[in-house]
């Protein structure tokens, strides 16, 4: 008679608690929930790695598109006797003053048939290698940068050395936007995000070459085994035009995002 009413509480417990799940159940649900989180997680991870290589392989290709913009400038105008140079590990454009130079305290660009015909072909070897391949969409901005001797340049409507530099960089901007023909003009190009490519800066005094007499590495034996160069050389060489490339880049807030989201996920 117990083992009956036993058989029939438990019958009865089940009929009460339709709901109830085993611990076995329990397990079991809590197992597939694990897995499909693990599934999402692995999924998430190799999405956000994936960007990651997408962006630092954007970085490694916009880098190559500006050391073949810079060397096939340098090559184009080297073979035509301009001898400009590529420096500052592949991001400048160096013109110096067998090119372009500025008379002191100048800036207007030099009147002679030479050297004007001298720039226009720094102007057309750019315009070619910067539109060749839509290399543009891989830039930022292409600064002119202009720059002097240490000499003080004394207009305050100028603004000093810094004035000067900067209105060397804008004499030589202009000089290519008014000169060079209508098909390759510079002032049209833009950069990847739309904007107009090319920008106007002065340094002044503050950027001379190397071993020139007021540059800091003149005391290195190594560099400047000679010394500096003669006072009158270094400010003719330091009246100058640089042209410095730089590259779009993915911006720092979203390279940190992406590492910060990798590591939290490996954390996981």
């Amino acid at each position: 008679m117990r083992r009956n009413s036993s058989r029939h509480n438990n019958h009865q417990v089940d009929e009460e608690n339709p709901y109830w799940i085993s611990f076995s159940d329990i397990m079991a649900g809590l197992l597939v929930i694990f897995i499909l989180a693990a599934v999402v997680l692995i999924l998430e991870l190799t999405q956000k790695r994936a960007q990651w290589d997408e962006a630092i392989e954007q970085i490694a290709k916009a880098e190559q598109v500006r050391k073949d913009i810079l060397r096939e400038v340098e090559q184009e105008l080297n073979s035509k006797n301009i001898p400009v140079t590529v420096s500052d590990n592949h991001t400048v454009l160096r013109i110096p003053e067998q090119a372009l130079t500025f008379r002191q305290g100048s800036f207007d660009i030099p009147s002679d048939n030479y050297h004007q015909a001298i720039v226009i072909e720094i102007g057309n070897a750019l315009y070619k290698a910067i539109t060749k391949d839509q290399r543009w969409e891989y830039l930022d901005t292409i600064f002119i940068e202009g720059h002097t001797d240490k000499v003080p340049y004394r207009n305050k409507d100028i603004k000093g050395n810094w004035g000067l530099s900067t209105f060397r960089a804008i004499s030589l901007w202009n000089f290519w936007n008014n000169n060079m023909a209508e098909e390759s003009v510079l002032e049209s190009i833009k950069n990847h995000s739309g904007n107009k490519l090319f920008s106007v800066s002065g340094y002044a005094q503050t950027r001379p070459i190397p071993c020139s007499n007021h540059s800091e590495d003149i005391n290195d034996i190594g560099l400047c085994p000679l010394g500096p160069l003669p006072a009158k050389e270094s400010h003719t060489k330091n009246r100058r035009i640089d042209i410095r490339v730089t590259v779009k880049k993915p911006s720092v807030e979203y390279m940190q995002n992406q590492k910060q989201i990798i590591e939290n996920a490996q954390d996981k």
